[in-house]
């Protein structure tokens, strides 16, 4: 298992396909809950760039996945997660990036992109107004409170918010640590991220349904060269559409 040791002693999972194009290696950062595999794999994006020439990275957040699970949210948050990517792009010497990342994963991505000059070029994912206006995911639609429900009960049928039931599902479906996830829930980046300073081009993918990525095009608007396409699907199904591995590939394949 490739793995290495985040700045504050966390194991972190990655995994990682190899590819012979000249472009720079693209790295996936995946939602909340999920994690390399189902995020991306499963839906057919990786095999959609690596078809093409181009070598992946896939990181599974701390948290989450087959990387280290502690329970305190003192050590969670998307701002760390960021660090774990810039400590992984330093091991690996990657030079230059192209970075995509969906719901948790594009907060995590954004955040990158005002503190590493590595990037060539960003896709964001799953997400749409609440990070001009939270500085984060939407918790306007699932309030922290519902997480904690949900995440904190043995009996999920006692669950009384039905998005925040759902995402519990999830939970249940993958095996997740509900402790560490419950931890990360708390420590969900709500301040203002430099948008304006995000120089490279960057493509946002909201699906139509998708009531997490609500107004997407006020996010694009805050991005000085963003482009947004919107596709069909909810926020658990528009990673899934066709749609989306083509507008991820034309775009990231852009010289």
């Amino acid at each position: 298992m490739p793995t290495f040791e985040a700045t504050d002693g966390v194991e972190i999972y990655w995994d990682h396909w190899d590819g012979d194009a000249e472009l720079p290696p693209v790295l996936l950062h995946h939602g909340f809950i999920a994690d390399g595999r189902s995020n991306w794999v499963s839906p057919g994006v990786v095999a959609a760039l690596t078809a093409t020439g181009r070598r992946v990275i896939a990181v599974d957040a701390r948290g989450h996945g087959r990387s280290g699970k502690p329970h305190d949210p003192a050590v969670y948050g998307e701002t760390r997660m960021a660090q774990d990517v810039i400590t992984l792009l330093d091991l690996l010497r990657v030079e230059q990036v192209d970075v995509a990342g969906y719901s948790m994963g594009a907060i995590v991505s954004l955040i990158f992109a005002t503190r590493d000059p590595r990037l060539r070029r960003l896709v964001i994912g799953g997400v749409g107004s609440a990070v001009v206006e939270l500085g984060g995911v939407d918790t306007r639609v699932i309030p922290a409170e519902a997480f904690r429900e949900a995440f904190h009960t043995d009996d999920p049928s006692t669950i009384t918010h039905p998005a925040a039931a759902g995402f519990r599902a999830f939970v249940d479906a993958v095996g997740g640590d509900r402790t560490a996830l419950a931890a990360q829930a708390a420590a969900l980046h709500a301040s203002p991220i430099p948008l304006d300073s995000i120089a490279v081009p960057t493509l946002l993918i909201a699906g139509r349904d998708d009531v997490l990525a609500g107004r997407p095009e006020l996010l694009a608007k805050a991005i000085p060269n963003a482009r947004l396409a919107i596709i069909e699907g909810d926020h658990l199904g528009s990673v899934r559409q066709p749609a989306f591995a083509d507008e991820l590939v034309t775009f990231l394949n852009t010289r």
